[in-house]
């Protein structure tokens, strides 16, 4: 028998004797994105009334909420260093904690002991011949972090897929398994928004893509609609911290083909995968796809190296002085940082980069009322994600517009440019108001 196996098999347990190796007081670090593994998060949930001042540091988590119940305060607590759906109202009452940081610096906060370890809970591809699982759709964020834990329990399951790169990690790096064998979650990004206005900005955004250009694609609906425009192009590359369903049409079409990268030509280059199951069949083993520590993916040095980088973000509001909000509503937090400062910089650095923050002229509340997302000054409390000096190109459904090296003056009329009509008139009256004009 191969060493490897005799010592996977030794370290098989169930999900409730592998978290019972949790003691009061520990840090945990949890695989997040689609990769949450649900058993033993689900046996935690379980074990948890026994358990006192139990930290979970997370991101994106594609999972449910009963580990941020209220009935967990005193056993659990996320500290969440971005925001998702699950936890946000926990974040919001006062029961789970934000941690701000760049996605960039994620795992360094682990791997440098800022925020010290002592489990990980990953979810991994079964082991080849010689013994190494892959950390599957969810690296980027994961490796550094997880692999800087004194303990280690990893879910292994064959719905998971090999995806190659730097990826790996060896069965005696393990000390528990529990074998699992179910779907991965699934989150669609094109289904968000008012679809004709998303069409409209995605259409500006792809007429300024150049054949071999190289992009970053946010979160969101937005990043997600500019792929189906991009058909007729050639030698598109993808550089991002994460990607989904809409590059395996490119690929297949011939438009994506990396040829044209100046850094790791041929390949797609990404932290980890968002999408479905249709997504997670097509990188399974796939050399065309490397996934790579977040700490090296989102370095804006790196990304700086990607001639015509396209780093393509969302924004809650942006002021006409250029400054972007895309973390919070006023003080309530809502989301994170991401990668959006690592991949706006970073393409600032490019040759040829263009930096683009894109968003929908308006919202509308929930009592119907239309406002403009185009505002005079940040609401008060809002954070800055991108500030006013790394902003460059800002696009809503009414056009694209160019703040770089403009003067306040300037940055205001072009802003004002692409508000919506109903909206112009008032943001001229305020900005004279501020003296902006």
């Amino acid at each position: 028998m191969n060493e490897w196996l005799k010592k996977y098999q030794d370290r098989i347990m169930t999900a409730d004797e592998a978290v019972g190796l949790v003691k009061s007081g520990d840090k945990i670090f949890l695989t997040g994105n689609c990769s949450v593994p649900q058993k033993l998060l689900g046996a935690l949930v379980k074990a948890a009334p026994g358990l006192q001042d139990v930290t979970i540091y997370q991101a994106l988590a594609v999972a449910g909420s009963e580990y941020v119940a209220p009935e967990m305060e005193g056993h659990l607590r996320v500290n969440s260093l971005f925001i998702s759906h699950n936890v946000r109202k926990a974040v919001q009452d006062g029961r789970a904690d934000f941690t701000p940081v760049m996605l960039s610096e994620f795992p360094l906060l682990f791997k440098r002991r800022v925020l010290p370890l002592n489990v990980a809970f990953v979810h991994l591809s079964p082991p080849d011949e010689h013994g190494f699982c892959t950390y599957g759709i969810e690296a980027g964020l994961t490796r550094s972090a997880a692999e800087s834990a004194p303990l280690i329990i990893a879910e292994i399951n064959p719905q998971m897929p090999r995806i190659l790169g730097d990826t790996f990690i060896h069965i005696s790096k393990i000390n528990a398994i529990v074998e699992v064998d179910y779907p991965l979650s699934e989150l669609a990004m094109a289904s968000e928004g008012n679809n004709d206005v998303i069409e409209k900005i995605a259409g500006y955004i792809a007429e300024r893509i150049p054949d071999g250009a190289t992009m970053q694609l946010g979160i969101g609906a937005i990043p997600d609609a500019v792929l189906k425009y991009l058909k007729n192009k050639k030698d598109l590359g993808v550089h991002s911290e994460l990607f989904s369903d809409g590059v395996i049409e490119l690929v297949q079409c011939g438009a994506l083909t990396g040829a044209r990268k100046t850094l790791h030509p041929g390949k797609i280059v990404a932290g980890f995968i968002i999408g479905t199951n249709k997504l997670y069949r097509w990188v399974n083993d796939n050399p065309m796809l490397e996934l790579r520590p977040t700490e090296y993916v989102n370095s804006p040095y790196t990304i700086a190296q990607n001639a015509r980088m396209v780093a393509i973000n969302s924004a809650l509001e942006v002021d006409l002085t250029g400054q972007i909000c895309a973390d919070s509503i006023g003080p309530k937090l809502y989301s994170g940082v991401g990668g959006q400062l690592d991949f706006i910089y970073g393409a600032s650095l490019s040759d040829g980069g263009l930096p683009i923050i894109a968003l929908p002229s308006t919202t509308t509340l929930r009592d119907g009322t239309l406002i403009s997302r185009i505002t005079p000054m940040l609401k008060q409390g809002a954070g800055v994600v991108t500030s006013r000096n790394h902003v460059h190109y800002v696009v809503t459904e009414y056009g694209m517009v160019d703040l770089y090296g403009k003067s306040i003056r300037q940055r205001t009329q072009l802003l004002i440019s692409i508000a919506h009509p109903e909206f112009r008139e008032e943001l001229t009256k305020q900005a004279r108001a501020l003296n902006y004009l």
